[in-house]
């Protein structure tokens, strides 16, 4: 029901409102009263005499309009003033009534107001879900172009093309790649990561989440030093932020300066080589490639035969490679954690063993922490020949760690398969609905978008937005080689409002327009063909 306030009025014994559908949420007998009253309560509708003492019907109800616009105000006076009716409008009133007033008069306004208020309402929910899937589409093209940037699968011009479309500049003359590694115990916090995001955006920086835990932030600047100037800025005020969330780990790897977009790839991999040493050599550091070696140096320098103490050995950098590494870097791994224990170190026999059984029962943990069968892992022997030499050791190692990152992905793949697949049927039903958003989906399946949109793209190798525009670009192609509809219809049919988008888009996608897709087919064919 509607709420209505009362000011200045005696009617809320005298009538039946909620038999009209109201009800009354207060009232008050003066204006300077009911002012206070209305912002706490928030009525819908306000129904104000003019004259009250204090503060008059027209100054109260000026008051809410400025400070409330979406409230209605409807006003009563026993007076014929045009002048008083005329200033009623201007302020933005929605009805002005002549005292006595009827029943039948008071909600006649009363629900033509109702009316008003309930289209507005309606266009309101219409324009945030507009903005919603707006903002949804627009992440995921985002998500897809800096994808683009740090694989090299597109060409530099079309890059650059693609993120002026989005609004993204990047032209500059200088370029680098950062990540950083949010972990505690309760998943990454949100309130850091978007405090990550403010600080990208105040340097200027392009900050973005690929993986699931992992920030990555694009610096660009004019000048070298320009450049390291942004970068310090930037981690100087990340490491200040993160002193007040003790709780929370975090690892960074900083990749190295470039002058080319198409050499962005080359920046991700060093600073995904930094973010694999900053695990194994402690929380909350942010090293570049060329730190994370000297400190990984100076580290097995400083060991020796006589200072080895195999209690020693970090079970919690291998247990957080386990829970959030790949296997395409479990070969760097290895080799840094192995190099960090030291080479005097790994030169001993009962050493060696001594990592062998350590780390095979750190796995085994794992493995049974994520409801698995420590058994699947193999064992090590430690008194044959394959385990008397430091690459043996590490062949090794690198085996069980791989098997136990694919029973992880097995585990997290057969936890997501049902979810993808029902958004997969979620948009082949409903690919026509030209409504049809990341949201939406994300709503139907219970996850959070952009949670939706990792997994998506994890389980598919598509965005949500390119997987549903190449789902309906095939539908539409069907619908040219085997009808005679017109584009203007297909366009309908497959979702697209607006048909010049529709051929824009083929066009795009397709290299070619609809009527030349349907002229290389020879015309349209029989379904019987």
């Amino acid at each position: 029901m509607l709420k209505i306030f009362l000011a200045g009025q005696d009617k809320k014994n005298v009538i039946d409102w909620k038999a009209h559908g109201y009800v009354i949420c207060g009232e008050a007998d003066d204006g300077e009263l009911s002012f206070p009253m209305i912002k706490s309560l928030k009525p819908d509708i306000v129904i104000t005499d003019v004259d009250m003492p204090y503060v008059g019907g027209l100054e109260l109800g000026k008051l809410i309009k400025k400070d409330m616009p979406e409230v209605e105000v409807i006003i009563l006076t026993d007076n014929n003033n045009f002048e008083c009716a005329k200033e009623a409008i201007n302020a933005g009133f929605f009805g002005y009534l002549l005292k006595p007033v009827s029943e039948e008069e008071l909600f006649g306004i009363i629900d033509s107001a109702a009316f008003e208020i309930k289209n507005k309402h309606k266009e309101r929910q219409l324009q945030e879900k507009y903005i919603k899937r707006h903002e949804a589409d627009v992440y995921n093209e985002k998500l897809n172009l800096f994808k683009c940037m740090f694989t090299a699968s597109k060409p530099v011009a079309d890059i650059i093309e693609t993120a002026a479309e989005l609004g993204i500049t990047l032209s500059s003359m200088w370029y680098s790649v950062s990540l950083i590694s949010l972990k505690h115990t309760g998943g990454v916090n949100e309130a850091i990561g978007e405090a990550v995001n403010i600080m990208g955006i105040d340097i200027g920086c392009l900050v973005f989440d690929i993986y699931f835990d992992i920030k990555v932030i694009v610096f660009r600047a004019d000048s070298k030093e320009e450049l390291d100037n942004m970068q310090d800025d930037f981690f100087g005020r990340f490491k200040n932020f993160m002193k007040e969330y003790n709780h929370v780990r975090y690892y960074g790897g900083v990749g190295t300066p470039t002058g080319r977009i198409s050499e962005l790839p080359e920046s991700v991999r060093k600073a995904e080589l930094a973010l694999a040493h900053s695990y194994i050599i402690g929380d909350n550091l942010i090293l570049n490639s060329e730190d994370a070696r000297r400190s990984v140096y100076l580290k097995r320098e400083e060991s020796s035969i006589r200072d080895i103490n195999p209690k020693e050995i970090d079970r919690s950098c291998i247990l957080e490679f386990l829970r959030f590494g790949s296997q395409d870097k479990t070969e760097e791994f290895v080799y840094e954690f192995l190099d960090s224990l030291g080479e005097d170190s790994m030169k001993l026999n009962i050493f060696r063993q001594y990592v062998l059984v350590s780390i095979y029962f750190c796995v085994g943990d794992f493995i049974e922490g994520i409801k698995l069968d420590r058994n699947d892992i193999e064992p090590p022997d430690t008194a044959a020949d394959t385990m008397r030499s430091r690459d043996n050791v590490t062949k090794y190692v690198i085996k069980i760690i791989n098997h136990a990152l694919k029973l992880r992905e097995e585990a997290s793949g057969g936890k997501y398969n049902d979810i993808v697949n029902e958004a997969m049927r979620y948009i082949e039903k409903n690919y026509s609905d030209e409504k049809l958003s990341l949201n939406l989906l994300a709503s139907h399946v219970n996850f959070s978008p952009n949670h939706l949109s990792m997994i998506f793209s994890q389980q598919t190798g598509h965005t949500f937005i390119k997987y549903l525009t190449d789902f309906r670009m095939n539908k539409a192609k069907e619908l040219l080689m085997y009808t005679s509809k017109r584009s203007s219809e297909i366009s309908m049919e497959v979702g697209y409002k607006d048909p010049h988008y529709f051929s824009y888009l083929f066009k795009k996608t397709q290299g070619m327009t609809p009527t030349q897709y349907r002229g290389g087919c020879g015309g349209t064919k029989k379904m019987t063909e």
